[in-house]
């Protein structure tokens, strides 16, 4: 279970960062002097500190265990914080998709 919940805060970390830069880039542009400013440096932060989190991850578990971990774990955060944040509504077969995803993180992870 800690396994999950390191995975889970390391893509909450990637995914927050992510959305820092989909804002900041969009509204900045891609320009040398968009990634001189304050929010970047708070980026580079986050991603370093889910960094570890992923690297501790690597050390703990099978590769392939791990990466099917991150990938379902990925694709369930970024799809709740797409509707919770940017307003995204997607279709319900990727609803259920998603649902399925969740399964796969718990069975993924529970396994011996």
């Amino acid at each position: 279970m800690q396994l999950i919940l390191i995975v889970i805060a390391s893509q909450l970390l990637f995914t927050t960062s992510d959305l820092m830069a989909r804002h900041y880039m969009s509204t900045q542009g891609f320009r040398v002097a968009t990634f001189f400013g304050w929010w970047f440096v708070i980026y580079a932060t986050i991603r370093t500190v889910a960094t570890f989190g992923q690297l501790f991850i690597f050390t703990q578990a099978e590769v392939g265990k791990t990466m099917a971990l991150f990938g379902a774990t990925s694709l369930v955060l970024v799809n709740v914080l797409g509707l919770l944040i940017l307003k995204e509504e997607l279709s319900l077969p990727v609803y259920f998709g998603i649902v399925l995803a969740v399964i796969a993180i718990l069975v993924v992870g529970l396994s011996k």
